[in-house]
């Protein structure tokens, strides 16, 4: 049985003879025998694949002559799809596309018995990808998509929940700007990881470190001093981190062709969702003194989920066909030689210079938020869910299409830049600015980040895929490390925390005009075309 299936009556004017006419004429559709192989007296079918128009949704149309003249037309909208985990969204979204699809023809074949032009087709709603996935690739996304999940959760539960470890442990602002940024030298295992990754194979150590991210959060949730947890938040950072590049590096290589920037921003999401989680339990931290410490039990936890993951995430293809071919993989020197040497330099300084932004305004807002306005933990998660929540889902799925329809570089320029302005304003402001600010600061931000997060998995070939995403991953932890420390120092001189993390906002809005205009464009080029291999 399909998991969604729609259907619309539609009673028409014209004879049953020119109906069908237009429908295989000027619509695509093709005759098709009924369920059960016999014709029903006066009844004619019709089936139509999904075409080109992004949508595993097929039409069938049955026609039929009304009692007293005219024809009535059967319209179903029906798919097959299904994928593990999210099946549910991807019942969603498919839902979506029925509903147009089937409106829009009718409107359509209306308009074409009554001797009007047939209008073109109409795009299919933005939520949608730009083109059709087979249900291996939204199959292979999806198992894709749960591990950023888990590991996202993993890795935020430090930003969401730092103020409280600090207080329980007594530790100042720069304590916690040393421990944050110490937690990132964790970057070089995430580095080792990604360079395994090309020899190794995407597969094993997505599910390796996502176990290695769950057991390093068991030891913070029991850690008896402020080092030790810092120590253990040093290994899960660099586990999900690697989770996050090798499992990007994936989606991206198993994305069909003009839908790799929609197959990131579905990945995105879902990072979101596992942001979304911590979010929901940050309250806890209000229960007591240790009460964050269950936060991070709750994450360890999630190691019980990977035996049936594993069973869902598959080498990609892409990898399976250049190891098959060679034996020559992860080259250092082809990330720094004379056809990419140049996209790295340029990926990496972009890199650097937006995180060192990112990072304390991400990190540090739980904190500025406490400190300098008087919320409550669980009045910040009221304030991440409105500000953060449906804001930053509007912008993960409009980034997708924006940067298919309108290019990765200019998507990337305007979303970091106006979402370093708005973000700095956030920092700087009051009242009702601390609530609109960073609502459009996310949209913004998904989309400029979205592009460019696209571009460092599309401009290297399959061969160093994983190793370049790595060294960019160094590059951009390095950003976030300094911006941390930078933050949390110019407290004293720029009149406090929020002035102190606004004033790192030039960073990179000089990235956004200086860097990223020289970057090359990928839209509708193949992957092969954009990043050819070199063995």
């Amino acid at each position: 049985m399909p998991h969604v299936r729609r259907r619309m009556l539609i009673p028409l004017a014209a004879p049953p003879e020119t109906v069908a006419r237009e429908l295989v004429g000027a619509f695509g559709f093709a005759p098709a025998t009924p369920a059960g192989g016999e014709p029903n007296a006066g009844v004619r079918s019709f089936t139509a694949g999904p075409g080109e128009r992004g949508a595993n949704v097929e039409l069938a149309a049955e026609v039929r002559k009304r009692a007293g003249g005219g024809t009535d037309v059967l319209l179903e909208a029906s798919s097959d799809l299904t994928v593990p985990y999210f099946g549910w969204f991807v019942a969603a979204l498919t839902w979506i596309a029925a509903r147009s699809m089937l409106r829009d023809t009718a409107a359509r074949l209306e308009a074409a018995t009554t001797g009007e032009v047939p209008r073109p087709p109409r795009r299919l709603p933005k939520a949608l990808p730009p083109v059709a996935f087979t249900e291996e690739q939204a199959g292979r996304l999806a198992a894709l998509a749960a591990a950023a999940v888990l590991a996202s959760f993993c890795g935020a539960l430090l930003t969401q929940n730092s103020d409280a470890v600090t207080h329980a442990f007594h530790k100042s602002d720069q304590d916690l700007g040393a421990a944050l940024a110490i937690a990132r030298a964790g970057v070089l295992v995430s580095l080792v990881v990604s360079l395994l990754s090309d020899r190794l194979g995407r597969r094993r150590l997505v599910l390796a470190s996502l176990a290695g991210a769950c057991i390093a959060n068991a030891v913070a949730a029991a850690s008896p001093s402020f080092e030790v947890f810092t120590a253990s938040q040093l290994l899960s950072r660099a586990f999900v981190n690697a989770v996050l590049v090798v499992a990007g590096v994936a989606v991206v290589e198993e994305a069909p062709e003009g839908a790799r920037a929609f197959a990131t921003s579905m990945f995105a999401l879902a990072y979101g969702g596992g942001v979304v989680i911590s979010v929901v339990l940050l309250p806890l931290s209000d229960i007591g003194n240790d009460g964050w410490r269950v936060s991070f039990a709750a994450s360890a936890l999630a190691a019980l989920t990977i035996p049936g993951l594993a069973r869902h995430v598959r080498e990609t293809r892409r990898y399976d066909r250049l190891a098959e071919r060679t034996d020559e993989r992860g080259r250092f020197r082809e990330i720094f030689d004379r056809r990419y040497g140049r996209r790295f330099l340029l990926l990496g300084l972009a890199a650097f210079l937006t995180n060192l932004f990112s990072a304390p305004s991400s990190q540090l807002t739980n904190r500025y938020l406490r400190r300098s306005h008087g919320y409550t933990n669980s009045d910040v998660a009221v304030f991440r869910s409105v500000t953060a929540g449906v804001p930053g889902l509007v912008g993960v799925l409009l980034a997708g299409r924006l940067a298919e329809s309108r290019g990765r570089r200019p998507v990337t320029i305007a979303g970091i830049g106006l979402a370093t302005l708005l973000q700095a304003t956030f920092f700087l402001g009051g009242g009702i600015v601390l609530w609109i600010a960073p609502t459009f600061a996310i949209v913004a931000a998904a989309c400029g980040g979205l592009a460019l997060a696209t571009l460092d998995g599309e401009l290297f070939p399959t061969e160093v895929r994983g190793s370049s995403n790595g060294f960019l991953l160094v590059c951009a932890v390095s950003g976030s490390a300094a911006g941390l420390l930078l933050a949390t120092h110019l407290e004293g001189v720029a009149g406090g925390l929020g002035p102190g993390v606004a004033l790192c906002g030039i960073a990179p809005l000089l990235a956004t005009f200086l860097v990223v205009p020289r970057l090359p464009e990928t839209v509708d080029r193949r992957l092969d075309d954009v990043s050819p291999s070199e063995v």
